[in-house]
């Protein structure tokens, strides 16, 4: 498919984002977007340096006029989610992301699109490339492994950075900026099962739940949208007890910080008792399609008859596994109560693995409180510690906790009421952002997020604003240019 992004303006921009595009950038494998940064700094001969860990800082000196501005870092990451249909064939160690624009929108053939924060990449390359643009000081940050681990932001040391006021380009509504952030934590859990020989006389069947929207475990978590693990599972609850039913596998999301979108399971059955199977789902899919007539329309539920396997789990293992999935919660546990519409605690079953002798259930929790975080871990621990599961939990990562006082939101809101004639909203975002983490290296740094309208996050249906991504810009360069004295 032909890349068209690069015929959009500001072309400056847009030509980054599509160079990017290019580039394959999976979380914890960031070489090949690291070499690349390197050599643009090299290639247009600023101060390049890299961190141990692998973050990668750019400083551009100030324009003329300009050196007594106070130093300004520019934050994104480098990594991206990769999600793909599945039935998109791509290799995201090796192959680029197939972009194109449609309507108001850039989006990817099948895969995630990789502007979160692709974008953000961009931008920072585009003011460091430029000649033209009024600015102090800088410090770009690209910092690594965000997505899975917040590992570069983790590493990044104080004393690296020199900048007062930081920047992070990596929020996805335009028109809001952002100035404080959800601490999160993840909490995974490995149930044990035992294999046994497939019984005499089976039929076996793959059940297969696809067609959701998934979407960001943060920014998505109140909009309710399914989870292709709790769906699929409740129907095996409700047939746990049915004589002779077995399970083969249950394989369900991928990622920690998504909403699953797709999950299957094998199970096994006496070949009599087939037709009531097929007739209970067909009921159970109608039942769902009318819970989620709205915020699912595309959801889909099939069963097909299969290969028949060699092996079962035993029944015990089956029981305890689809007991505790349905009990785990899912979704928003508390609302703010001095933010309205804020979600202030929410959880996520996030994905089903089946490994050799184990399970792997992985969750992650979200919370603006850190009492209430380690509330929902807590909840989440006991329930899967119920089925006899062994535990782990993260490190975890500190929110961002707002500050009304800011300078550089004072400045930054006046500056987009006089560029686009409307008040910004102001506000503090559900997901996790890497200010919580350079604020704590860093406690004295004025700190605010911004960026373009981006939908679909960690799916294959993201699709980056390319209006909102012009007033992203038009933003940013204006903010440059008024940074206050030293």
């Amino acid at each position: 498919m032909k890349n068209s992004v690069i015929e959009l303006k500001p072309a400056s921009l847009w030509f980054y984002f599509n160079d990017i595009l290019k580039i394959p950038r999976p979380s914890k494998k960031e070489g090949k977007i690291i070499a690349y940064l390197l050599e643009f700094g090299r290639k247009h001969q600023l101060e390049t340096l890299q961190d141990e860990i692998g973050n990668v800082l750019i400083r551009k000196p100030a324009t003329k006029g300009m050196e007594d501005r106070q130093w300004v870092v520019l934050q994104c990451h480098v990594d991206m989610v990769c999600e793909k249909n599945s039935n998109k064939i791509h290799d995201f160690d090796n192959d680029g992301i197939e972009a194109y624009v449609e309507g108001n929108w850039v989006k990817a053939n099948g895969t995630t699109l990789g502007a979160d924060d692709g974008i953000g990449i961009a931008a920072q390359l585009a003011v460091l490339a430029s000649r033209d643009i009024e600015h102090g000081p800088l410090e770009c940050i690209f910092t690594i492994d965000e997505e899975t681990g917040l590992t570069g932001a983790f590493g990044l040391q104080p004393g690296f950075l020199k900048g007062s006021i930081l920047l992070n380009l990596d929020s996805e509504d335009e028109g809001q900026l952002f100035i404080g952030c959800a601490g999160g934590q993840d909490t995974l859990a490995w149930l044990p099962f035992d294999q046994e020989a497939t019984p005499d006389d089976m039929a076996a069947f793959k059940i297969m739940v696809s067609g959701l929207t998934g979407g960001h475990s943060g920014d998505d978590i109140n909009k309710g949208r399914g989870n292709a693990n709790k769906i699929l599972n409740r129907f095996l609850w409700e047939n746990l007890y049915q004589p002779g039913l077995k399970l083969h596998t249950f394989d369900g999301g991928n990622l920690r910080n998504a909403i699953a979108r797709e999950a299957f399971a094998i199970v096994l059955l006496s070949k009599e008792r087939a037709n009531e199977l097929i007739k209970k789902m067909d009921d159970f899919k109608l039942t769902c399609k009318e819970e989620y007539s709205i915020t699912e329309p595309a959801l889909e539920i099939a069963i097909s008859e299969t290969e028949l396997p060699e092996t079962v789990i035993d029944d015990e293992s089956f029981f305890y596994l689809t007991n505790a999935i349905y009990a785990c919660p899912h979704g928003v546990l508390a609302m703010s109560p001095s933010l309205e519409n804020f979600v202030e605690t929410s959880t996520n079953l996030a994905s089903v693995k089946f490994q050799e002798d184990e399970i792997q259930i992985t969750t992650s929790q979200r919370s603006s409180v850190e009492s209430e975080k380690q509330d929902a871990t807590n909840m989440v621990t006991a329930v899967f510690k119920m089925a006899g599961a062994r535990i782990k939990t993260s490190e975890g990562y500190p929110g961002w906790k707002p500050n009304p006082d800011s300078p550089i939101v004072d400045l930054s809101a006046k500056l987009y009421k006089k560029l686009f004639n409307t008040e910004p909203e102001v506000l503090a975002i559900h997901a996790g952002l890497e200010c919580g983490l350079i604020g704590n290296k860093y406690p004295e740094m004025d700190m605010i997020s911004f960026g373009p309208t981006i939908k679909g996050a960690h799916s294959p249906d993201e699709r980056l604003d390319i209006e909102s991504t012009a007033k992203f810009w038009d933003l940013l360069i204006e903010i440059l240019k008024n940074i206050p004295k030293i």
